[in-house]
C-alpha cells in the first residue's frame, strides 16, 4: 500500500494532505492508497480523509494530543510494517522534515527529501527536488522493498474529493513515552491565510525602514488582496514580524500565483523560498537589486510612495 501521513490542523485537513494524495494517485503503483491519521479527537479529520483515499487508519489517542517527532515516528513505522506499505509520504512541513528521517531509519528504508516529482517504473522509484538553493533540479533513484518519502509543499495540484467514503479503522499503537514535555503554548492567531496555503503573498523587507512603515504598507496592500504576509530574515532578525512569516532558506517556501517583494533586494537566501512563485512583481528604488533578475514586472521607485498609491487605486 502507499501511506499517507495527514496533516492536519483546527480539525481540518491541511493543503499538504491533498497535494500527497494526488502524487499518490499519480505514482502508478499498486494497492491501496492509505491515509493515516495521528492525533487527539480527530473523527472530523477522518471523515475528511475518507473523501480522499481508499481506506483511512485512525489513531485518536491522548498520547497524540501534542505532535512528538519520536513518538510520530514509532506510529507512523508501525503502521508502515504491518501494512506493508511499499511507499510512506509525509508532508514537507517543519514538522514533516523532522520525523520523516526517524522512519526511514526505522524501517531501514531510503529516504528522499522535498520531492517535487515522482514515478514508479522498472521496480524504481524516480524522483525529482530542487537542490542549490532552488536553483537545480537533481533527479533520485531509489530501489528498496519501502521508501519514505517527504513532498515539498506545492509542487503537485490538490487531489479531488471521491463521491464515496472509504471504510475507516481504529489501529492501536504501541508508543515510546515521551521524553519532551509541553509546558506552555502560544499560539499566533492570524485572519489571513496561512503563508504556504496562500495564492497570493505580499512581503517586505529591510528597504522599508521600520516596523511601523511595514505594518503600514505590506499589511494594508495585503488586505486589499486578501494575501498572506511574508518577510525577510532580516525583518524577522529585526523583530518587526515573528518568524512564522519568514520566507526562504531559513523559513518557508512558498509558490503563489502573485509574489509581491515590496523593498527586497533578493538574497539568495530569500529567493530560494520564493522563485519558484507564478508571477513576481518588485518594488525596490535600486535598480541593480538581484529580484529584478527573477521578477516578471519590476517598479524602479520609492514603495512608500508607489505602495500608498496602488492600496488608493485597490480601494
Amino acid at each position: 500500500m502507499i501511506l499517507i501521513v495527514a496533516e492536519h490542523s483546527n480539525g481540518k485537513l491541511n493543503k499538504s494532505t491533498y497535494e500527497m494524495t494526488q502524487a499518490a494517485r499519480d505514482l502508478g503503483r499498486e494497492g491501496p492508497i492509505t491515509l493515516l491519521v495521528l492525533g487527539s479527537g480527530v473523527a472530523p479529520v477522518a471523515t475528511q480523509a475518507a473523501l480522499l483515499a481508499d481506506q483511512v487508519l485512525v489513531a485518536d489517542l491522548p498520547a497524540l494530543s501534542a505532535y512528538d517527532p519520536e513518538v510520530w515516528a514509532q506510529a507512523v513505522a508501525q503502521i508502515a510494517r504491518e501494512g506493508e506499505a511499499h511507499t510512506v509520504l509525509i508532508g514537507g512541513s517543519r514538522s514533516g522534515r523532522e520525523y520523516s528521517p526517524r522512519v526511514a531509519v526505522k524501517l531501514d528504508a531510503p529516504l528522499m527529501e522535498a520531492v517535487i516529482s515522482m514515478k514508479f517504473a522498472d521496480d524504481t522509484t524516480v524522483a525529482e527536488h530542487y537542490t542549490l538553493l532552488a536553483r537545480v533540479v537533481e533527479r533520485v533513484e531509489a530501489q528498496a522493498p519501502t521508501v519514505v518519502v517527504s513532498i515539498h509543499p506545492g509542487a503537485f495540484p490538490p487531489a479531488s474529493a471521491r463521491p464515496q467514503a472509504a471504510e475507516q479503522y481504529d489501529v492501536d499503537l504501541d508508543l515510546p513515552a515521551p521524553r519532551v514535555v509541553v509546558t506552555e503554548r502560544n499560539t499566533i492567531k492570524s485572519k489571513r491565510v496561512a503563508l504556504q496555503d496562500a495564492d497570493v503573498v505580499v512581503a517586505g523587507g529591510r528597504g522599508l525602514g521600520s516596523a511601523e512603515v511595514y505594518a503600514q504598507l505590506v499589511e494594508g496592500l495585503a488586505d486589499q488582496l486578501g494575501a498572506a504576509v511574508g518577510a525577510t530574515r532580516a525583518v524577522v532578525d529585526a523583530g518587526w514580524r515573528p518568524y512564522s512569516e519568514q520566507v526562504g532558506q531559513t523559513g518557508k517556501t512558498v509558490q503563489p500565483k502573485l509574489y509581491l517583494a515590496l523593498g527586497i533586494s533578493g538574497a539568495v537566501q530569500h529567493l530560494s523560498g520564493m522563485n519558484k512563485s507564478r508571477l513576481v512583481v518588485a518594488i525596490n528604488r535600486d535598480q541593480e537589486a538581484p529580484i529584478f533578475k527573477i521578477a516578471d514586472y519590476g517598479i524602479v521607485g520609492d514603495v512608500k510612495e508607489i505602495v500608498p498609491a496602488i492600496i488608493e487605486k485597490l480601494k
